[in-house]
C-alpha cells in the first residue's frame, strides 16, 4: 500500500536546534513512512557540534540512517540540487533564527541555505518548520518576510513555553508529514498558528 508521499524526493534538512532532535527524527520516519525519497542535509553547526542532546557522529549516523543517504553537509553537495533538480520538496526542520534569517536574506553560507536557495530557484517548495526562542522577538520579522513569500510554507507552531520563555516558537513536528503533503500541492496546511 502507497503513501501519501509516495516517490517524492525530499531534502531533510537539519540545523541547530538541538533539544527537537528527537521529534525531528520522529517526522523524518513518518515521511519515510508515508514513502517519500529522503536526502539528509544538515548544517555546519548540526553536523559538527556535541551537546548534551547529541553527540554529532550520534545525529549524523541517525539521519543517514533514517534516509539511507550519506549526510550532505558541505556547500559544494548542495548547490546542485537546483541544477540537477533533485529534490521535489526541501523540508527545514528544525530552523533556526539563525538560517531564518539568512533564507530571508537571501544569504548562502551554510549548506542549509544554500540548498534553499538551489531548490526556490525552480519554484519548487521550501518547508519550514521553525524552532527559535526568539521567534516572537527579533526573528518575527523573518517569519513575516518568509509567509507570503512564494513557494515557501509553514509546519504550524505555537509558544512552546510562554510563562519561561514567551518569545519562543516551535513547529509542530507531528505535523510534519501532513504539511509536507500541502506544500507539495503549493497550499500552506491551515490553521498555521496552533494552541498548546
Amino acid at each position: 500500500m502507497s503513501g501519501r508521499l509516495e516517490g517524492a524526493r525530499i531534502g531533510c534538512a537539519m540545523t541547530g536546534s538541538f533539544c527537537t532532535f528527537s521529534a525531528v527524527f520522529d517526522a523524518w520516519l513518518a515521511l519515510r513512512g508515508e514513502g517519500a525519497e529522503l536526502f539528509p542535509i544538515m548544517s555546519f553547526n548540526a553536523a559538527s557540534l556535541d551537546t548534551r542532546f547529541y553527540p554529532a557522529c550520534k545525529a549524523v549516523g541517525i539521519l543517514e540512517g533514517i534516509t539511507g543517504r550519506k549526510v550532505w553537509n558541505q556547500l559544494a553537495q548542495v548547490e546542485p540540487i537546483g541544477p540537477k533538480k533533485l529534490l521535489d520538496l526541501l523540508v527545514v526542520a528544525p530552523c533556526t533564527g539563525n538560517t531564518l534569517a539568512k533564507i530571508a536574506a537571501g544569504i548562502t553560507d551554510t549548506p542549509v541555505a544554500l540548498a534553499v536557495k538551489s531548490h526556490l530557484r525552480n519554484g519548487r517548495p521550501v518547508l519550514i518548520a521553525v524552532s527559535t526562542n526568539d521567534g516572537l522577538g527579533a526573528s518575527a520579522r523573518n517569519i513575516g518576510e518568509l509567509l507570503p513569500r512564494k513557494h515557501v510554507y509553514f509546519v504550524p507552531f505555537q509558544q512552546d513555553d510562554w510563562r519561561g520563555k514567551p518569545n519562543s516558537l516551535v513547529a509542530d513536528f507531528a505535523l510534519l508529514a501532513d504539511s509536507a503533503v500541502e506544500a507539495l500541492a503549493e497550499r500552506q496546511i491551515q490553521p498555521l498558528l496552533r494552541a498548546k
